[in-house]
C-alpha cells in the first residue's frame, strides 16, 4: 500500500496541474497543497492563487481526475495574533472543493490558550466540509514540542483533530522515537518525513527547514521513528532542498530522490506493506 505524498514545500512553487503531473510519474498517489506558490520560487514558476482563479481549480480537479492523485493535507491555516481563524472560511471552501482529506495547523501565537482555542474553531470548521485537521509542533514555533502539541490536541477534544508528526522536528525539539512509541498511535494523522543534521546549521531555524536532506542521507534516526509511526497514515516527503535547487537540479530530480530513498526505508520498516 503506497502512502507516499509530494509535499507543497518540497516543490518550490510548482503550479498546481504540473504538481499532479508530477506526483503522478513519480507513482505517488497524494500531494499536499497550499493556495499559493510560497515565497521561494528559485525556478521561476508563474505565480497563482488556487483561492482567485477559479479556472485553475477546475483544471486542478480534472487533472487529478485523470490521474487518480489527490490532495493528502492544506497547508497555510496559522493561528495568528491579531487574526481570527474564523476568516479562513473561504480558503477552507476552496480546500473541500479541491477534496483535501485534511488541513494542518500550528501557531505563531505566544498566547497558548488563544492559539488552543482557535485551533477547536478551525477544526470545527473543517469538520463541517469533511475535513481533518492535524496541529504540528516546531522549535521555532508556539507550539514548540510533542508535550505542547498533545496539549492542544486534549484541549480541542475533538475525534479529528491529531497530530502531524515532522521527522526533523521531532529530532530538533530533542524528542526520542521511544518518546514518540508512548503516544496513543490513533492520535497521529499525519507524518512528514524528511532528513537533516541534529544540530542546527544554519543562523536561524528558517534556513534549515527550507534547506534539508534526502531521507537517509542525514543524522536523524529515521528507521527508528518510522517504526513507531502507524503504518496506515500518509507519510508526506517535506524536502525542501534550496541549496539544491539554487545550484539548478530541477524539481523532478529532487522530487524522485526523495521518493526513492523514502521507499527504500519503508521497504525497510514494513516490508509486508
Amino acid at each position: 500500500m503506497d502512502l507516499l505524498a509530494i509535499e507543497h514545500q518540497t516543490v518550490f512553487g510548482l503550479p498546481p496541474v504540473e504538481f499532479v503531473e508530477l506526483a503522478a510519474e513519480l507513482d505517488c498517489p497524494y500531494i499536499a497543497i497550499g493556495l499559493t506558490g510560497g515565497a521561494f520560487n528559485p525556478h521561476g514558476y508563474e505565480p497563482y492563487s488556487l483561492l482567485d482563479d477559479t479556472s485553475l481549480r477546475r483544471r486542478m480537479v480534472a487533472a487529478m481526475r485523470d490521474t487518480g492523485v489527490t490532495i493528502s493535507l492544506g497547508e497555510g491555516f496559522l493561528a495568528r495574533p491579531g487574526r481570527e481563524i474564523r476568516d479562513e472560511a473561504r480558503s477552507l471552501d476552496v480546500m473541500a472543493e479541491l477534496g483535501v482529506a485534511r488541513i494542518n495547523t500550528t501557531s505563531m501565537d505566544s498566547d497558548l490558550n488563544r492559539s488552543f482555542d482557535e485551533f477547536r474553531i478551525l477544526a470545527e470548521m473543517a469538520a463541517e466540509r469533511g475535513m481533518e485537521t492535524t496541529v504540528e509542533f516546531a522549535p521555532s514555533m508556539s507550539v514548540p514540542d510533542l508535550d505542547t502539541a498533545l496539549a492542544a490536541v486534549r484541549h480541542v477534544a475533538h475525534p479529528d483533530f491529531r497530530l502531524l508528526i515532522d521527522t526533523m522536528h521531532l529530532a530538533r525539539a530533542g524528542h526520542t522515537a521511544r518518546e514518540l512509541a508512548a503516544v496513543d498511535p490513533t492520535l497521529i494523522g499525519y507524518v512528514q518525513l524528511s532528513d537533516h543534521t541534529i544540530e542546527q546549521r544554519g543562523a536561524v531555524y528558517r534556513d534549515d527547514t527550507t534547506d534539508r536532506m534526502v531521507p537517509g542521507e542525514g543524522e536523524l534516526p529515521l528507521l527508528e521513528m518510522l517504526a513507531v509511526m502507524p503504518s496506515d497514515v500518509v507519510i508526506g516527503l517535506e524536502v525542501p532542498m534550496r541549496s539544491r535547487a539554487e545550484a539548478g537540479e530541477s524539481t523532478t530530480s529532487r522530487a524522485g530522490r526523495c521518493v526513492r530513498a523514502a521507499r527504500e526505508l519503508l521497504a525497510q520498516t514494513w516490508p509486508s506493506i
